[in-house]
């Protein structure tokens, strides 16, 4: 099955993207290449860039806050693992602790590395980071792996407080949903949102066999999925066959 997942507010397309970053960082952190080096490079410059914005954190800790709320009212309900509750309690206090201790924005730290600036400021720039433009980057790049790795290691410590607070909280909403399983006739599905209940992830599963990609759309109103029939080489069409697919909504 083919994950797909649409956010309801903007607060949680940052999030998926940035996990989508540091997903992309923890593969890339594993490799001894110079080629993947420049990449994990890259990468932590990318997360960097969306992890800028100046409410991300006090969102993250007010995620986190909410966390604890909701765990705490599940204390001594016998229907729950109480043993489960209080680590995963323990989780979400730690990492409220490290994003609360923080000063200043994720990866403050790094903009204080002149060398690393002076490769960030020409990476974006096709071909910037050439050996003629930074002959000291070509060097790094030519050292042993072992040296660029440890070296890529400790700037990605300076991000990983925030990846690890934003797995903790996309797991845990996750988990809130209840995946059915819904039809879309003539390749069109469409659900009214349940009153009084405001959602923020929509999860969406197809068979791959089916060769089709949904196009969605929602607000706390309705949710809208269009499926798309996949051609090779070519732009995808409206599906105009009835498919079914998996459908979760996360609060």
């Amino acid at each position: 099955m083919i994950l797909y997942e649409y956010p309801f507010n903007e607060r949680l397309r940052t999030y998926l993207r940035l996990e989508q970053l540091y997903r992309r960082l923890s593969e890339l952190l594993t490799r001894a290449h110079a080629v993947d080096h420049h990449f994990t490079l890259t990468t932590i410059f990318e997360i960097m860039e969306v992890a800028s914005r100046s409410d991300l954190r006090a969102d993250v800790l007010k995620d986190l806050e909410r966390q604890k709320t909701l765990l705490e009212v599940l204390r001594d309900n016998p229907d729950i693992s109480q043993h489960m509750l209080h680590q995963v309690a323990r989780q979400v206090e730690h990492c409220f602790k490290i994003i609360n201790e923080q000063t200043g924005r994720t990866g403050q730290a790094l903009t204080e590395n002149e060398w690393l600036m002076s490769i960030r400021s020409r990476v974006g720039i096709p071909g910037g980071t050439c050996s003629f433009d930074l002959p000291a980057y070509h060097a790094w790049l030519n050292m042993d792996p072992r040296y660029r790795q440890r070296d890529l290691e400790d700037w990605a410590a300076e991000l990983m407080p925030l990846g690890q607070s934003l797995e903790l909280i996309l797991q845990l909403l996750r988990e809130t949903g209840v995946p059915q399983r819904v039809a879309a006739e003539q390749g069109v599905f469409q659900q009214a949102m349940p009153a009084g209940r405001s959602f923020q992830l929509l999860r969406l599963r197809i068979a791959p066999h089916l060769n089709l990609v949904p196009e969605i759309s929602g607000n706390r109103l309705l949710v809208s999925v269009r499926l798309l029939k996949m051609e090779s080489g070519s732009k995808p069409q409206p599906c105009t066959e009835d498919a079914s697919f998996e459908l979760t909504l996360c609060a």
